[in-house]
């Protein structure tokens, strides 16, 4: 009887689910190793002791590790929001502006000696830090929604206004800048504001392992909620979702900004955490990255949780790849574009075999009804 379930279990459409969509993001990191390793090869450079270095770099001391894990938290919890749209069908790539604001809201409060005890000053920081995010995420949710404003234009465009209102914040707004700098920077935070080190000696802070849980807590929403029942269905099927009776432009609202809470809190983190201030345009390039480890991961988020630590691992061992063996510090890049091609290309092969697959099946009905007439 135990033999019949766990099989059961294997063969649930869940499990067949998580499977694939791993099996993707992890098919299309060896595919994108191997291409890259050949173009290492073509450079004049061992592709085994190049990445044998960036395995060191990345894991061969207790520092590297930390520097993966800390790399790692804004990729975690950018990429689930990211995640969380692309299942949904809705690209909300504007996760770089929702760092931003997050990052202003925390700073607001964290720089202010309110005297209280960390962990409410922390809250405080965090809250503030959703709140700001969510009205900005709240704008092009509603254009989306409501206008029928594509989402990428609409995102992207909200991002640059996030990183000049930064910029200008750090610089100019009293509250928050610190005066007589040669570059623009908010006020140190207060140390009650601060996320505590873990590991002495490193910048190990709570925000990669707060993005592994919230990865995890997304993957049983969407999968065991009516919520995520919803946004799965709107993105398979926003058709069916409206028939089914889903109210489909609040759902598209409710992604988006919940998406840009999550990036709020990424930016927060990474202040709070790393920073230890706001700096100008601290996260250039992140949002955009995290972007890419959602694509990588298929959207799933248990894939989120490999993808990111697996660009946080070519950053960190990166360096010394490039240092121990001449190989330019641009591979990287390209390793990470080379896996997300694969990922998107077995994708797309998949679905056309599962489209395929139905049509044939359809066809074999008709045949049949035919035949019993």
């Amino acid at each position: 009887m135990k033999k019949r379930n766990s099989v059961q279990f294997l063969r649930s459409p869940l499990v067949e689910d998580l499977t694939a969509s791993l099996g993707r993001t992890i098919l299309g990191i060896v595919m994108g190793l191997i291409t890259g390793g050949i173009l290492i090869a073509l450079s004049g450079v061992n592709p085994l002791v190049a990445y044998g270095a960036l395995l060191r770099g990345a894991f061969g001391s207790s520092d590297g590790i930390s520097n993966v894990l800390v790399r790692a938290s804004p990729l975690l919890l950018g990429g689930i929001g990211v995640a969380l749209g692309i299942k949904s069908g809705v690209w909300n790539i504007g996760m770089e502006g929702y760092m931003y604001l997050g990052a202003i809201g925390a700073a607001i409060v964290g720089v202010m000696p309110l005297n209280l005890p960390a962990a409410i000053h922390i809250l405080l920081c965090f809250v503030f830090a959703s709140a700001f995010a969510a009205v900005w995420g709240l704008i092009p949710g509603y254009l989306k929604a409501y206008k029928g404003v594509n989402e990428v234009t609409a995102t992207i465009m909200m991002s640059y206004i996030a990183i000049y209102l930064t910029n200008w914040v750090v610089s100019s707004l009293p509250l928050v800048a610190e005066e007589g700098v040669f570059y623009p920077m908010s006020k140190k935070f207060e140390s009650s504001a601060l996320l505590p080190i873990l590991m002495k000696g490193s910048s190990l802070h709570p925000g990669p392992f707060i993005g592994i849980i919230l990865c995890l807590v997304f993957y049983f929403i969407l999968n065991y909620t009516s919520f995520g029942f919803r946004t799965k269905m709107l993105g398979s099927n926003p058709h069916a979702a409206r028939y089914a009776g889903a109210d489909s432009k609040k759902q598209i609202m409710l992604i988006i900004m919940i998406g840009a809470i999550i990036g709020g809190l990424s930016g927060a983190v990474e202040v709070m955490g790393l920073k230890r201030r706001v700096y100008m345009e601290f996260v250039t390039g992140v949002g955009y990255e995290s972007v890419a480890v959602a694509l990588l991961a298929g959207g799933n988020p248990i894939g989120v949780i490999l993808a990111a630590l697996f660009f946080a691992a070519l950053k960190a061992g990166g360096a010394t790849m490039s240092i121990e063996t001449g190989v330019s510090s641009s591979m990287n890049s390209i390793i990470i574009a080379l896996c997300m091609i694969f990922v998107i290309g077995v994708g797309v092969a998949d679905g056309r075999r599962v489209r395929k697959a139905d049509t044939e099946k359809s066809q074999d009905e008709d045949v049949g009804a035919k035949e019993g007439n």
